[in-house]
């Protein structure tokens, strides 16, 4: 069985230092970019096929994941979504400010015959 998404709540509810989390991803090698959308913008069910780890910088957005409940990030928290994992989100009623990292998947070793 597959383990639920969680949100991983802020270590200081509210908050959220864009610098600081660039700096984290940096130091993973990961690439990452900031992104935010307007009042109640919504995107409709999609995959990646990477890793994505995201954190809200301001406002809100819910996610929503088939089989379980939606997860709300709000300022400082995160959420990692393994690669294929089909979901949707709403944004909030103030708009939202995210900043995002992408995790590549490994290519599958070649096989010897």
């Amino acid at each position: 069985m597959i383990e639920p998404l969680k949100v991983h709540p802020a270590p200081e509810p509210g908050r959220a230092d864009a610098a600081a989390l660039g700096r984290e991803f940096d130091a993973a090698g990961l690439a990452h970019y900031t992104w935010g959308n307007g009042p109640h913008d919504r995107y409709g069910e999609h995959t990646h096929p990477y890793e994505k780890t995201l954190v809200c910088l301001e406002g809100s957005i819910v996610f929503h994941v088939p089989g379980q409940a939606d997860l709300v990030l709000r300022p400082g928290d995160r959420l990692l979504l393994p690669p294929h994992t089909r979901h949707a989100a709403t944004v909030g009623p103030q708009g939202v400010r995210c900043i995002e990292a992408h995790r590549p998947v490994a290519a599958p070793a070649p096989s010897s015959r």
